[in-house]
């Protein structure tokens, strides 16, 4: 081939660089996840709290019940979140991944998150 800028040889390295179709399909879809607004400021919610119910993300959202639980569905089903059951609760965490995501598309540290419950635990 002919390039205009690069070697036969370092056009070689470039595209083995490049992640297989099914990785980029992956990553699109995980990052697809996060250009939502409402899916956003759940997934801020969630870094910032460390782990949360629904019903506790919908109160701090002002946002129906139901609406947040299709976005946490959404973020755990991307791998952006986990969920945990804890009896009738499922609660939620973002994961690293989604942190390093949110960072980079805001360019800055999101707060590292509130441990709640020793909060919980040491208020009289």
């Amino acid at each position: 081939m002919s390039y205009l800028c690069l070697t036969d040889d370092d056009a070689a390295h470039v595209r083995a660089a490049q992640p297989a179709e099914g990785e980029l399909v992956g990553a699109a879809w995980r990052l697809a996840a996060l250009a939502d607004p409402t899916r956003l400021r759940v997934a801020l919610v969630l870094a910032t709290s460390g782990e949360l119910c629904v019903g506790d993300t919908a109160t701090l959202l002002d946002l129906p019940l139901k609406l947040v639980s299709h976005h946490v569905r959404a973020l755990a089903e991307r791998g952006l979140a986990t969920k945990e059951r804890d009896g009738k609760l499922i609660r939620y965490r973002l994961t690293e991944d989604a942190r390093r995501l949110l960072e980079a598309a805001f360019g800055r540290a999101i707060p590292a998150y509130i441990d709640l419950q020793a909060r919980s635990s040491s208020v009289p």
